[in-house]
């Protein structure tokens, strides 16, 4: 029985370690967003992603990328989750790749956590006066002097404001960076969004050396993204282009581990702030018990069944 209750114990803390991942920040651990995810081959047995739309002049390599546009000119295409993002803090993770065959090359993409999803127009491939947060990684300067190009920069729609194209969103951004040198880097470019809500949020790139992440920006007062949002993916081109390809999306939900009110649950809603604090340790713990109910159970069978067959050799003695 020794055998059976050590491969009992490695099963579940392999189960526990898959389900519930640890940050580096010891108190935030983290859930992977299965509905948020994408990842080769991206489409499903019938030609279609199960948790994500695509249209306009997207095209779906199933061994390399998502092309949102490909370098030719007036090119506009998107990509949005099917369902809404409801966590309250979430970690977005974006392999992405910007490259083509011009010196002169434009405009860029956008990833967006709005309440719309897959409306084309003319920010980035999206439309305009959108009600959320649009990144833009902008690789064509139109009008900001002094700001070194690839620009990356985050805007806050309140469902009335315009980007304005003509000053590159100058007017209208709440917090960005230069990224010289994100199109053709020669390691996978990468962005990493933190949220967490009323207290903070934070981009990271990775385009540089591979595995060495630069902050573009993080603000302890970050805006009131909606409660439901979709989260996507949108470029474009005019008479300059570019490729402009996703390569993967990992989302995860965000907790702290003492579970308390106000914070994301492991679940992945909202928590209502008038809630008792959760202790019940989350989806971790609850695996946990189911495992050791489980065990219990099939340590009381196997423990039967063999004082059954004990009885069984006595008698026939």
């Amino acid at each position: 029985m020794r055998w059976l209750s050590s491969l009992s114990a490695l099963w579940l803390a392999a189960s526990v370690r898959g389900a519930v991942s640890h940050d580096d920040d010891g108190n935030v651990r983290s859930i992977a967003l299965r509905t948020h995810t994408l990842q080769q081959p991206y489409l499903d047995s019938d030609m279609a992603s199960r948790w994500y739309d695509f249209g306009g002049d997207t095209i779906v390599r199933t061994d390399s990328y998502i092309r949102l546009t490909s370098d030719r000119p007036s090119q506009n295409g998107w990509l949005f989750s099917r369902v809404p993002l409801t966590a309250t803090n979430w970690e977005i993770e974006v392999e992405f790749k910007i490259h083509g065959k011009n010196q002169l090359y434009g405009d860029g993409f956008a990833m967006w956590l709005t309440k719309e999803r897959g409306k084309q127009g003319n920010v980035f491939g999206h439309s305009d006066n959108f009600e959320g947060l649009g990144l833009f990684v902008d690789t064509y300067k139109n009008n900001r002097p002094g700001v070194v190009f690839p620009y990356v920069m985050a805007m806050y729609g309140d469902g009335k404001t315009s980007y304005n194209k003509n000053t590159d969103g100058k007017d209208t951004e709440f917090a960005g960076c230069s990224a010289r040198g994100i199109r053709h880097a020669s390691v996978p470019t990468k962005l990493r969004l933190t949220y967490f809500q009323d207290k903070s949020l934070k981009l990271e790139l990775q385009y540089k050396s591979e595995d060495e992440w630069a902050l573009c920006f993080e603000t302890s007062e970050p805006p009131q993204i909606p409660s439901v949002t979709y989260l996507g993916f949108s470029a474009e081109t005019g008479e300059l282009s570019d490729n402009h390809d996703i390569i993967s999306v990992k989302a995860k939900n965000l907790y702290t581990s003492g579970g308390q009110a106000g914070k994301s649950s492991p679940g992945g809603g909202r928590k209502n702030r008038n809630q008792p604090p959760n202790k019940s340790g989350g989806w971790g713990w609850f695996l946990i018990k189911f495992l050791l109910f489980g065990m219990v159970v099939g340590g009381g069978y196997v423990g039967y069944t063999a004082y059954r067959s004990s009885k069984r050799r006595t008698h026939r003695f």
